[in-house]
């Protein structure tokens, strides 16, 4: 059913139908509508779920994993500084193989506060052990959750659907609602590998030494390695019941015979698709490369996907590595190591939810076309900003806080702020 609904609302409505039998809330803009239209659902009786509110995200995940282990379908939901807060319990779930959902509604990192879109936080823990999909569309988002209960179950391991903050949670967009019939005949019902049972105890989480440590841990690799295989074989029954492609490991646009290709993550696909349509019409070869699956990394399908080596692949993060730079940059070269490489660059983009223009990608993609692109580029920077701040804090040692001077530059006061 095709219906006009906000991105957030979409994937509660895709969750509920996946009929999770408990529901762990603790809000944090920008997943909060999310949650909300859960607990709505479970308070009118239209879903049958144990709904809690907890104190913070960390009970939140702890609270997750405990339904998980006595055998119930899990989900709960987070972004930012809740992702970090919760973190040692992201490992516990993995490391525990309890196949929860969590949706990441992606919200920059502090400090300095700030609510709006990248993708920090979902890539701080991206060797967790969880599987990480990135959705392009609210449509997506709504479809990668029904495939990821049924990824998650069959291979015992949890994932993190990742939706753009605001971009995607919060924009009203035509999407296609399934029926609760064909989401039922698409994911069966939750048959645990494990599970806490008083009338058959067992330990789950104990401890473990050296003599087996090194091969738990290789368990955790090899059904992340068996996920590069169920994934798209998931996509495909998907495809198959629902009529729509969706999901599967990397999705290319116009790579065929592209001189240029750009690699990206997330809902920035949409507007570089449009540029390279653009471009592609004055004469420019270019291409996008999407990544739906991040964790595990598909090495072998991006290598398939670019074919014959572009001359130029442009790696679009939404994240920072300070010290090092583009944290995707360098799955990306550990993933073309050992066959003829083309020139890698590394473009920091949208950070802090800054837009991302078609005029400042054209700008961008003609720079490369001709050779100049750099190996490491921010785009959008404003130098003079930065370079004053730098002159500061050479010419004083007690400059006072970055942030706040260079809103003071900019004529903001943080009072004004948010």
């Amino acid at each position: 059913m095709l219906k006009q609904i906000e991105g957030s609302k979409a994937v509660a409505q895709a969750v509920a139908m996946c009929r999770p039998q408990v529901i762990c809330a603790y809000p944090i803009t920008p997943q909060t509508h999310i949650v909300e239209a859960l607990s709505a659902m479970v308070k009118k009786g239209e879903l049958a779920a144990e709904f809690l509110n907890v104190e913070s995200e960390f009970a939140a995940l702890s609270v997750a994993i405990g339904a998980s282990a006595t055998g119930a379908r899990a989900y709960t939901a987070t972004a930012s500084q809740g992702l970090l807060y919760m973190s040692e319990a992201v490992y516990n779930a993995a490391g525990l193989g309890l196949p929860i959902v969590m949706t990441i509604a992606n919200r920059a990192i502090g400090a300095p506060i700030n609510i709006w879109n990248d993708h920090s936080d979902s890539m701080s823990q991206r060797d967790a052990g969880w599987l990480q999909l990135f959705a392009e569309t609210s449509q997506e988002a709504l479809d990668l959750h029904i495939q990821a209960f049924r990824i998650a179950e069959e291979l015992s391991v949890p994932v993190m659907v990742c939706m753009d903050g605001f971009l995607l949670t919060h924009a009203s967009e035509r999407a296609d609602i399934p029926s609760q019939d064909q989401v039922d005949a698409f994911l069966p019902p939750y048959q645990p590998r494990q599970v806490l049972d008083p009338a058959d105890p067992v330990s789950i989480g104990a401890m473990v030494g050296p003599e087996a440590f090194t091969e738990v841990r290789y368990l955790a690799y090899e059904r992340m390695r068996q996920a590069l295989d169920l994934i798209p074989s998931v996509a495909a029954d998907f495809a198959a019941q629902f009529g729509r492609d969706c999901g599967g490991l990397v999705r290319p646009y116009r790579t065929d015979d592209a001189d240029v290709v750009v690699i990206g993550m997330g809902s920035v696909l949409g507007t570089v698709k449009d540029t390279v349509d653009e471009l592609r019409t004055e004469g420019m070869r270019v291409g996008v490369l999407g990544i739906t699956t991040y964790r595990p990394f598909p090495a072998d399908a991006i290598r398939d996907a670019l074919g014959v080596a572009p001359r130029h692949v442009i790696v679009l993060e939404r994240a920072l590595a300070p010290g090092t730079g583009g944290i995707v940059t360098a799955d990306i070269r550990m993933a073309l190591a050992g066959r003829m490489a083309p020139h890698l660059s590394t473009v920091i983009a949208g950070l802090g939810g800054r837009a991302v223009t078609t005029k400042s990608l054209r700008g961008l993609l003609a720079t490369a076309a001709a050779g100049e692109l750099a190996p490491l580029t921010f785009l959008d920077l404003d130098t003079g900003l930065a370079d004053r701040e730098l002159a500061r804090m050479r010419a004083t040692r007690r400059s006072g806080p970055s942030p706040e001077n260079m809103l003071r530059d900019l004529g903001i006061t943080a009072s004004r702020i948010g």
